[in-house]
């Protein structure tokens, strides 16, 4: 199921990042009183009632203001305006309406989406300072007091409400395998569609950053539909310095969310860069199958064992992702390209992966009798059972003594041990650890 996105938009200063953290179960956003201290957006995934979205918090709009942070503050949240489904309105009960208020209103009322009116700085005990608020005509306006939690969760319910009952049910069966194409800008990520495709989809460029937008286009290929979502390249920060190409970013993180399977593109001619890194990050910590992908082979000097050299750089750059499945192509000439959907198919089966309860804890149960688990302060470890709770990606639940007493190193290796006995190339699989109810 795909993930809609709720945005938290308003003027500085309103509660909006406490707001965010309260709902999101931790502090992620900096709350601070100085005006433009949440200067991106920051994603949080939040369930309500078995619902799932994604909570974006942004920084304080202040619609007039010619200043080149607050200017650069405002178009981030104009982006997550339009990049959501839904829009949380926050204003300050304390501070009563402003001018910015009614820009805001204007603005938001503009996008089409459903907007929350949300008063906050309301203590519970006196409620009559909502009602000037009903002159943004934006609705009933709801009192929340975010540092107390008051309300907040009246909010959430009326979130649910738009998200609607059809959001309970995974409709996959119905929808192509959506395939996202990331990387850096340059990386030949818009060659690679037009040869999937059989024909120029989107502008190829040698200017870095041509493609601003994500580009959906379905297509058949076999028996089978898919979605190609082509995306601009992820940049340092640093480096994002207009509107537009920050717009790039948001909709790069948001073609992921919405992806099945998310292929990698890195130029082979170049050495694997931080950034190419932090973008396998990315896809990793969303949980989403993937294929990395070596672009500009052809341009590459082959001498003995060049493909291993490479392999096993990869492997020391991304110890996280040592699943990872890679293949070395040329987007240009279309050599092995026509392999990739095939690929694609084999990371996503495996993301869907079963194992049975027999064979997983007969694993386990190997893997035990050759490696004890650990102890901490003379307690050992001890596994009572494990199931596998769900898939995409595959994750296994653990019922054990002491959860806190399982280090990271023997998880590791309770990870490998499973991938050993059932093959999970290309996707992550996750390790929970519960205490077991009925251990004494």
């Amino acid at each position: 199921m795909i993930s809609k996105i709720v945005a938290i938009v308003g003027r500085p200063n309103v509660g909006k990042s406490t707001f965010f953290n309260r709902m999101a179960g931790k502090r992620i956003s900096i709350v601070n009183n100085t005006p433009g201290v949440t200067r991106d957006r920051i994603y949080a995934d939040v369930e309500w009632c078995g619902h799932k979205f994604t909570l974006i918090d942004t920084g304080g709009i202040t619609p007039k203001s010619e200043d080149v942070m607050l200017k650069h503050i405002r178009q981030q949240a104009e982006i997550a305006v339009e990049t959501a489904e839904i829009i949380i309105f926050m204003v300050d009960g304390k501070s009563g309406i402003s001018p910015d208020d009614y820009d805001i209103a204007d603005q938001i009322r503009r996008s089409g989406k459903h907007i929350i009116l949300v008063v906050n700085k309301i203590d519970g005990q006196d409620e009559s300072g909502i009602y000037d608020f009903y002159k943004l005509n934006l609705g009933e306006p709801m009192a929340v007091s975010s540092e107390h939690g008051l309300g907040t969760g009246d909010v959430l319910d009326v979130v649910t409400q738009y998200l609607g009952e059809k959001d309970l049910q995974d409709d996959d069966e119905n929808r192509p395998i959506a395939i996202a194409i990331l990387g850096k800008p340059n990386a030949g990520k818009s060659s690679l569609v037009n040869k999937l495709l059989g024909y120029e989809r989107v502008i190829v460029s040698e200017i870095a950053g041509t493609t601003r937008d994500a580009v959906d286009t379905k297509f058949t290929y076999g028996d089978k539909e898919y979605l190609l979502i082509d995306t601009a390249g992820i940049r340092k920060k640093s480096k994002v310095d207009d509107d537009i190409e920050y717009y790039g970013v948001v909709r790069a993180l948001t073609a992921l969310k919405r992806a099945d399977v998310a292929i990698i593109v890195m130029d082979a001619t170049e050495n694997v860069s931080e950034q190419d890194v932090k973008i396998c990050g990315l896809v990793h910590n969303e949980g989403k199958p993937s294929i990395i992908v070596m672009n500009k082979w052809d341009l590459v000097d082959k001498t003995y064992n060049t493909t291993q050299k490479f392999e096993q750089r990869l492997a020391m750059q991304l110890k996280f992702m040592d699943y990872m499945k890679t293949t070395y192509i040329s987007a240009l000439t279309g050599k092995r390209v026509n392999t990739l959907l095939s690929l694609v198919d084999t990371v996503l089966e495996n993301a869907n992966k079963r194992i049975t309860t027999g064979l997983l804890n007969d694993v386990i149960g190997d893997s035990i009798a050759v490696n004890e688990p650990p102890n901490k302060s003379g307690t050992k470890l001890k596994i009572y059972y494990t199931t596998q709770a769900s898939c995409k990606p595959p994750t296994f639940l653990f019922f054990v003594n002491e959860p806190e007493i399982v280090h990271f190193s023997y998880k590791r290796y309770l990870e490998n041990s499973i991938r050993r006995a059932v093959d999970f190339t290309g996707t992550p699989i996750r390790l929970i650890f519960r205490k077991n109810e009925n251990d004494q």
